[in-house]
């Protein structure tokens, strides 16, 4: 009895096993390019746009700002052959012009120092050990021969401190010239009028010792180069004296 139930289910699974399959019907929706182009509309205008970038929270003085002083009537506009104020931005202006002012004092204490040790005026004492001030030549180029090594190195580091600093308290003590603030003011305490004399006076008193203090930097530019040139190459500087 067991062996012909055996038999019966062994038989009923074989025929199953060659029973037609019943596939499903997949259903087919025709596609057409404008529900395509739709739905790719339809994202575009779904996605974001960009957000704008946002405006910076300072405004530089304007390009017109500082070319407006000093005023140059003694070329009738603007003396610019190179075009260099046309270049950049704002805030290119601005660090050209607190460039220049910097370089004008710089060459306005080269120029007086060279016409003193030229004078023959001297400091009292050593300039170090084994050099006295009054041993220093006379001729520009060989009085700054005659400085030691260390000396020079010393000038150097100086004018590097006053740089930091100046770069320093313009962010932490006022608006930084390239953010706004006035391109050329000096900001180290004590380096600039130490004896207040300065402090009383009003806006249009400091705007026109502004204004004289980058004419006489730009001369003193040009009768720098000139010293150094006659001292340099003989005879490159008409009616100029030996220096």
């Amino acid at each position: 009895m067991k062996l012909s139930a055996a038999l019966i289910l062994a038989a009923a699974g074989t025929a199953s096993a060659f029973a037609p399959v019943q596939q499903k019907k997949m259903a087919f929706k025709p596609v057409f390019m404008a529900d395509e182009e739709a739905e790719v509309e339809e994202e575009a205008a779904a996605e974001p746009e960009p957000a704008a970038p946002a405006e910076p929270a300072y405004t530089c003085m304007s390009r017109d700002a500082i070319l407006a002083s000093p005023n140059t009537i003694e070329f009738g506009s603007k003396w610019d052959p190179l075009g260099l104020s046309d270049l950049g931005s704002d805030e290119t202006i601005a660090w050209f012009r607190h460039s220049e002012v910097k370089h004008g004092r710089i060459a306005m204490a080269a120029f007086v120092g060279w016409w003193v040790v030229g004078a023959g005026l001297r400091l009292p004492g050593d300039l170090t050990e084994g050099v006295s001030f009054s041993s220093i030549p006379s001729h520009g180029l060989d009085a700054w021969e005659a400085v030691p090594g260390w000396g020079k190195a010393q000038m150097l580091l100086f004018a590097g401190l006053i740089e930091f600093h100046d770069e320093l308290f313009f962010s932490r003590r006022g608006e930084h010239y390239l953010r706004g603030g006035t391109p050329g003011k000096n900001m180290v305490p004590g380096l600039y009028d130490p004896l207040g004399l300065h402090k009383n006076k009003s806006e249009e008193q400091l705007a026109r010792g502004r204004d004289a203090e980058i004419k006489n930097g730009r001369l003193a530019m040009i009768g720098f180069a000139g010293l150094w040139s006659a001292a340099s190459i003989e005879g490159s500087v008409p009616f100029q004296p030996p220096c």
